[in-house]
């Protein structure tokens, strides 16, 4: 077998974590049908199945997770050849579909980033293939020094056509009620989410960020008696390099805007 490309592993890396074909392919800035076309000619020259796919869902096959953990390594292994010998010259960010959305649109435009969407912030940074992440506190930081950014408010996501829907908050106790319901919101992209939540599968507590990505069959009341989630910029422990250093000075430059807008309003 010739030797596999960075930009399959690449393909692949985003149809795993997505999940979803037509989602990987704005994320990689390509069309659909030619990345389906790229993952059934790998699986050929692997003569493995990586995904198995039906008209609903995408799912990875047990060959395909073990294939996903070995190509974030490698991809991790080359970002790392690249900055050493300084062809890197943007900072790379993981974050999670949805988490913190204006805020993200407010770092990206005071300092240009390269974007990694990512279920696993931590992992692509401990992994290598991110500089910092951009996350709730709530994940395990342990070796990581953290900037808080924000706060995002608690709010449940409900069909438009649930009892709920209609309320301006819902407490824990109404959700715990609801068979759908999911203390724990799943380690699923967002847009799966939602559609779970559409379709009455899944009802999910997210940061307030996430509504703008609701679309109009879903809604997002918010959760009175669950307290605001912080968002920090995540980076491993040890002496940051002066660009890490400089987008974490902006990042507490733009919290402390908001905080000064909000005082004010």
């Amino acid at each position: 077998m010739d030797r596999l490309e960075t930009r399959e592993l690449a393909y692949f890396v985003a149809v795993a974590e997505e999940l979803h074909f037509g989602r990987a392919a704005e994320r990689l800035g390509i069309a659909a049908p030619p990345l389906s076309r790229a993952i059934a000619r790998l699986e050929r020259r692997l003569d493995v199945r990586l995904f198995d796919r039906t008209s609903r869902r995408v799912s990875l096959t047990d060959a395909g997770r073990v294939f996903l953990a070995d190509s974030r390594s490698a991809l991790a292994a080359v970002d790392r050849a690249a900055r050493r010998v300084g062809r890197s010259s943007r900072l790379t960010v993981a974050v999670r579909s949805g988490t913190a959305a204006g805020v993200l649109a407010e770092l990206v435009d005071a300092h240009p980033v390269e974007l990694l969407f990512t279920t696993d912030q931590v992992g692509a940074v401990r992994g290598g293939a991110a500089d910092v992440a951009l996350l709730c506190a709530s994940n395990d930081l342990a070796g990581f020094v953290t900037t808080d950014v924000a706060e995002e408010l608690p709010v449940a996501l409900v069909p438009v056509s649930h009892p709920l829907a209609g309320r301006t908050t819902v407490s824990i106790a109404d959700l715990r009620r609801e068979d759908a319901f999911r203390p724990e919101c799943p380690q699923l992209p967002l847009d799966e989410i939602v559609d779970r939540v559409a379709v009455g599968e899944l009802l999910a507590v997210v940061g307030h960020g996430a509504v703008s990505r609701a679309g109009d069959t879903v809604v997002g009341v918010p959760v009175a008696d669950c307290p605001p989630t912080r968002v920090v910029l995540a980076r491993l422990a040890g002496t940051p390099t002066a660009e890490v250093k400089t987008f974490e000075r902006t990042a507490k430059d733009l919290a402390a805007r908001r905080l000064a807008m909000a005082a004010t309003a």
